[in-house]
């Protein structure tokens, strides 16, 4: 079992994402933004195993506009060992990647533009992948996206694109229930559609649900995993902020609520990225609670 949390390190002064506005493009402003990103990408990389947080979701950002047409730089090329370097750091401390493509990205949508430019930014961040030499246990994860008034053609849309993506999307792809328009239960279906893995939200499943629960969800959704091919499931852990509008997550963990969670789990294998608004700090004290249950197994690591 691995525990991980989204994009920004709180922790380090860098950031994965720096950027610049599409009107001030140039090829060395990519060039910059690109070494700079990768650079704090591998310092976080290297923070997390100190720390035992060996799953870690990168931003979509680490290429400038590397979907956009605007985006002719080389960059594959220019930073091909860059991004072997990490690939290598990766494999070498047995470390999971995942990427969550923007919310732009919907790929049942009836605008053919749309799709489009989805299935675009998915070769893009796939891609990035590809070049760090990591295998398809490594996922993009998207949700199934509208509803557009109309379930059966909503779901009928999202599987005919499927199909048609490049294999290198295809063998990387995970679909998310969600909170409001497509349940756990949807979501099986277009796996039992196409195979698509699905990734359990444990904290949208609380949102929409069929009745299910939770150590039934989380056995239902672990079976859409290959063991080989897809790897353990990869699954998103939050709770509800108290006070907030539903759906809202909380920002920090509730120790008490994620032992209760690590019940339903049981002896199932997941790898549990953290959604929860203080990141890091969060992911070390699930690391904690797993470490006394003992569902990780590791020292505690030195003091630098």
């Amino acid at each position: 079992m691995k525990i991980g949390y989204p994009c920004v390190n709180e922790s380090l002064d860098c950031t994965t994402t720096s950027t610049f506005r599409l009107a001030s493009y140039s090829d060395e402003r990519v060039e910059t933004a690109v070494s700079n990103n990768l650079r704090c990408l591998l310092r976080i990389l290297e923070w997390n195993v100190e720390q035992h947080l060996l799953f870690f979701r990168i931003g979509s950002g680490v290429v400038p506009f590397g979907s956009h047409p605007i985006n002719t730089f080389p960059w594959q090329t220019r930073f091909a060992a860059e991004f072997r370097q990490v690939g290598d750091f990766v494999k070498a401390h047995d470390m999971r990647i995942s990427f969550h493509p923007d919310q732009f990205v919907v790929l049942n949508s009836p605008d053919a533009g749309i799709v489009e430019r989805s299935v675009q930014e998915l070769v893009y961040q796939g891609s990035m992948l590809d070049l760090m030499g990591l295998d398809s246990t490594h996922k993009l994860q998207i949700h199934v996206g509208g509803l557009y008034g109309d379930r059966e053609l909503a779901i009928s849309r999202f599987i005919a694109t499927y199909q048609q993506l490049p294999e290198a999307v295809r063998a990387r792809l995970v679909i998310e229930n969600d909170d409001r328009l497509f349940s756990l239960q949807d979501c099986l279906r277009v796996h039992q559609a196409v195979g698509i893995p699905v990734l359990f939200d444990n904290f949208h499943h609380e949102c929409l649900n069929h009745g299910e629960p939770m150590a039934e969800a989380l056995r239902l959704a672990a079976a859409t995993w290959h063991p080989t091919r897809d790897g353990v499931m990869m699954m998103d852990y939050s709770s509800q902020a108290h006070g907030e509008r539903k759906g809202k997550h909380t920002a920090s963990i509730e120790e008490d609520l994620f032992r209760g969670f690590l019940l339903d789990l049981g002896d199932l294998d997941v790898d549990i990225m953290l959604e929860i608004k203080d990141k890091e700090a969060s992911a070390g004290r699930a690391c904690g609670i797993l470490r006394d249950v003992g569902r990780l197994a590791v020292s505690l690591p030195t003091a630098r």
